[in-house]
This record gives structure tokens, sequence and C-alpha cells, in this order.
């Protein structure tokens, strides 16, 4: 199973093709991370269509079996929330075009699942990420550490969600 996390974003928008490992000394293999970035000084409605050009070429390339994107909280900066939820929006309807199941998961969930409580901190995750692909450095930039964290914790809590759902509880 491909895993496809997402750290959404529209200066920023951080991506990893993730799968687990059936063999060596890491839990977790990328198959392809990075970061897509739109200029500042663009519009945004260029912004907009330069991410969704990409994010559309890079499922059609890899399939993901899911997409697991970050879902998104903010409770101060109404304008980079603006542009984190227009990104999301790109990802989530390119996904359900293709069929491609979407998961979102909450900051904490992603902490709580990669380095085992929801206060970590960012470089905590990172240098989570790193261990359970086997890298000698975190993946950089943050963005992508980020992404690749939000397809370990749905490769890690696809089975339980799948199980509570089908015995009926909510």
């Amino acid at each position: 199973m491909f895993v496809l996390g997402i750290d959404p974003g529209l200066t920023r928008c951080g991506y990893g093709v993730v799968s687990r490992n059936r063999a060596g000394p890491a839990q977790f293999a990328v198959r392809v991370a990075g970061v897509f970035e739109t200029k500042k000084d663009d519009a945004v409605e260029v912004r907009l269509g330069t991410l969704a050009n990409d994010i559309e070429a890079l499922l059609d390339e890899v399939a993901p079996d899911a997409v697991s994107i970050e879902r998104i909280f903010f409770q101060s900066n109404a304008h980079t929330a603006i542009s984190v939820a227009q990104a999301s929006g790109i990802v989530i309807g390119a996904s359900a075009k293709r069929g491609i199941p979407v998961v979102q998961y909450s900051p904490n969930e992603v902490k709580q699942a990669v380095v085992g409580h929801g206060n970590a901190e960012k470089a905590q995750v990172g240098a989570m990420v790193a261990q359970l692909f086997g890298l000698d450095t975190p993946p950089s930039p943050p963005d992508v550490a980020d992404a690749m964290a939000l397809a370990v914790c749905h490769l890690t809590s696809s089975r339980l969600h799948a199980a509570i759902a089908s015995a009926g509880v909510s």
C-alpha cells in the first residue's frame, strides 16, 4: 500500500509517497518526496493553478492507494488558514476526481502516531521520521518530513479506523 502524505500550503506544499518496508532495518520506505513551491509575487489564481497542475501530475505518476492530509486547524492567523484551505481543497478535489480516498488527521494525531505524544515539537517529528525511514538526517524542508509523517500516521492507524468503522462504533 502506497500512501501519499500531504502537508498543505500555498507557498510550500510538502509531499511524500510512503509504504511499509518489508525488508531492511527501516520500518517505512519512501518512494518519492519533496515540496511544491509557488511564487509569492504571483496572483493567487496563478499559484493555485500551478499547485493544481503539480498535484495532479503527482497523483497520476504515483497512483497512491490513499491520500493522508493535515486537517486544517488555526486559532490565530486567518490569512494562513485561507491559503492552506485552498491548497487542501486542490488536493482533496484532485484525489476525489481519481477515486482515491482522502483521510485527514490533526497535527496532534500525527505527532501521537509518529513520536508517541501529541505535544511533540517539529524537530522531534523530523528526527523520528528520519529514524523510521533509516535516514541520517531529517528530511528538509520540514514540510517534507511533515508529509512523510502524515503518510506514516495513516499507515499505522488505517487498520484501527477500518475495524472501528466495521464495528459500527462512531
